[in-house]
């Protein structure tokens, strides 16, 4: 099932039809989809689909050289392989001929490359510039070490920095993309599937839409014998990390609502402030998490309120009901788990991603020019004594966006705009602000109060099914 990625597409299209040779850059984490999309992209157009492994170095070349040598002969030699990668790179020239549609060479798990032939970037740049760059060649690399990535490609110190024409980091489908996998889900459960799983594709494909949300979540995530995703984050954290112990006690410090540097660094137990700060820095550099700091903040990467947050919803997941309770798991105590840890915390699971998805909702209102000002960060904000769950806000406009979320089985009533209101005179007062527009989300509907209120005061009014069939 392959589902939106419409800009996506778009973006690899335009590359496809431009008049030069293009040398396109694809990355993002595992499971989110990259393979799918390029296979998308390339299905009706001549092209070499080349996944990298962990085999050796000479193994790698011999698959790619076959590979080339197939693409406009019918009979490949035995064994055939180029003498060197340079070789292999100078033939690709040889796919480019004339009177026939333009060729696309994709490079899938690039990185594996790299791990076994720390010269191939320098190599392949050699050859670019010598050869490949005056040619109809498209090539795409696509990895998923996103830290690599960056450095050994994208980065000033590459031997392939400024030979690229253009790069895409390949996000997490959106909620209403997430939502379609689900059609038979009333808005409720395709919003919980989404604040579980998140938007990426590998996981929503998992979960069965035949199955009811809670009959998933025990089939696929906590059956320690048959679930595909119960050992899913381990496996790809292990695989990506080098002392895979401490991240994952700092992950599941963070997803216990551990959210400071101060407060992970006492829940962790791995070592001093210094040590734990390293950890954290790399894991953003891997996009597992962020950090958060109110949207106010005129320099966020010097502000000393930022608060970390798992990024990754099913990490997030995994870490607060799947890693704290491995061993009545293993033991086959899935059912035990579901009814006395999950499915009773699950709604205060949710909140989180109820925030998150109307913050996402403001960013859209705004592009599509539903804010009468152009915000300048969209966010929360917070200080030492409150909160606001979303905050759209322009300094230059002195206009804001201001709402808050409830996640809650009872209708939100007029005292939550009343609070919002107040909540926002400290906004209003120290920056100045002559216009906010006042607005809430709500998963269970407003008390008619509420609605005659917002009426009189163009107050805006979502619900869940707004956010899950917004696009």
């Amino acid at each position: 099932m392959f589902v939106d990625r419409i800009t996506e597409l778009k973006q690899l299209e335009q590359s496809y039809h431009a008049n030069r040779a293009e040398l396109f850059v694809l990355y993002g984490r595992r499971r989110v989809g990259k393979t799918e999309l390029l296979r998308e992209f390339c299905k009706d157009k001549p092209h070499i689909f080349f996944i990298a492994t962990l085999s050796s170095d000479s193994e790698q070349l011999a698959n790619l050289s076959q590979q080339i040598y197939g693409f406009n002969q019918r009979d490949i030699p035995e064994g055939f392989t180029f003498p060197s990668w340079e070789a292999a790179f100078r033939a690709l020239a040889s796919l480019c001929q004339a009177d026939t549609p333009r060729p696309i060479v994709i490079l899938d798990e690039f990185t594996y490359l790299i791990s076994g032939n720390k010269a191939i970037p320098s190599i392949l740049q050699k050859v670019w510039d010598e050869l490949l760059c005056d040619t109809g060649l498209m090539l795409v690399l696509c990895g998923s070490y996103i830290g690599m990535m960056e450095s050994e490609v994208l980065g000033y110190q590459a031997p392939l920095y400024g030979r690229r024409t253009a790069s895409l980091l390949l996000r997490p489908l959106d909620l209403s993309a997430s939502a379609s996998f689900f059609p038979h889900y009333s808005p409720d459960d395709q919003f919980l599937t989404w604040a579980i799983l998140g938007g990426m594709p590998y996981y929503l494909n998992t979960f069965n839409n035949q199955l009811s949300l809670v009959e998933n979540i025990q089939q696929h995530i906590l059956n320690a014998q048959t679930g595909a995703l119960f050992n899913e984050p381990r496996l790809l954290l292990m695989e990506e990390l080098r002392e895979p112990r401490n991240y994952f006690s700092i992950l599941r410090a963070i997803a216990q609502g551990k959210t400071r540097l101060n407060e992970i660094t006492q829940s962790s137990g791995v070592g001093e402030v210094t040590t734990v700060s390293r950890y954290l820095d790399i894991l953003q550099q891997m996009r597992l998490i962020v950090r958060n700091v109110p949207a106010t903040e005129s320099q966020p990467e010097k502000s000393k309120k930022g608060l970390y947050q798992i990024d990754d919803h099913f990490l997030r997941f995994w870490f607060r009901y799947i890693h704290p309770n491995q061993t009545s798991l293993d033991l086959g105590l899935s059912e035990a788990i579901l009814i006395q840890r999950v499915e009773p915390d699950l709604d205060h699971f949710a909140a989180a991603a109820f925030e998150e998805a109307a913050r996402s909702f403001a960013a859209k209102l705004a592009l599509n020019g539903m804010i009468p000002f152009l915000p300048e960060r969209i966010g929360g904000w917070w200080d030492r004594e409150t909160e606001m769950d979303v905050l759209a806000i322009s300094l230059q406009e002195k206009a804001a966006f201001a709402a808050e979320c409830k996640w809650s089985i009872n209708p939100v009533g007029t005292n939550i705009l009343s609070e919002l209101q107040n909540k926002s005179k400290f906004l209003i007062e120290r920056f100045n602000l002559q216009k906010v527009i006042y607005a809430l989300f709500s998963r269970a509907g407003y008390t008619s109060d509420l609605v005659q209120m917002a009426k009189s005061q163009d107050v805006q009014l979502y619900t869940v099914d707004d956010l899950v069939k917004s696009d």
